[in-house]
């Protein structure tokens, strides 16, 4: 494995997810709901590998931070497409539930390119648990086996939509990446206005 490949290697892994939302997306227009899933699990798996390998490795970057948030965007906005395309019923009844998680997933985006002109890319912890819940949520309600995790998902998408759009309003332009949470922006926050007093 060459270096060059190795010191890449979160990076190929996001821009593989980014590629596998047109696949979705093709599962969902021939009518393909076994093998959507299997390709939305596979999906979230490299969301969870890209970033994991990136801190194991010591191969943080700004890029792989926006490359993951590209991905993340991409595929959870193919999702929502993708379930009115195979369960339309189901996401008629849901309709106000999947219209909060997908307004959670992209206001704080827009936010952030309103104020920053670029991507914001914060990966707070409340947005890794959002996610979480919503992806495990969402195979539960559209495989037909629970509903109600999906009501629980709305909050914490509602949570971690209304922390990111927090840390948006008090960040500074330098920083739009990587911003555990709220408590650690005002922080940042508080030691930037010491140093400048």
């Amino acid at each position: 494995m060459s270096n060059r490949f190795y010191r890449n290697l979160p990076n190929i892994i996001s821009l593989i997810r980014i590629l596998m939302a047109p696949i979705l997306l093709y599962l969902a227009i021939t009518q393909q709901p076994v093998a959507f899933i299997i390709v939305l699990i596979f999906t979230e798996l490299t969301d969870v590998l890209d970033g994991y390998l990136a801190r194991r490795l010591n191969l943080v970057s700004e890029l792989g931070a926006q490359l993951d948030s590209w991905g993340d965007f991409f595929v959870y906005i193919t999702m929502a497409i993708s379930a009115w395309l195979l369960w339309p019923d189901i996401f008629l009844r849901e309709y106000i539930s999947v219209t909060i998680i997908v307004s959670c997933f992209t206001l704080p985006v827009l936010v952030g390119l309103i104020k920053f002109k670029t991507w914001t890319s914060y990966h707070t912890l409340s947005v890794k648990l959002a996610v979480a819940v919503s992806i495990i949520a969402y195979v539960l309600l559209f495989t037909g086996l629970l509903d109600w995790p999906f009501k629980v998902a709305v909050i914490f998408c509602l949570y971690a939509a209304i922390e990111q759009i927090l840390i948006t309003l008090i960040c500074n332009v330098e920083r739009t990446v990587d911003v555990k949470s709220i408590w650690h922006a005002l922080k940042e926050k508080k030691a930037r206005e010491s140093t400048f007093k």
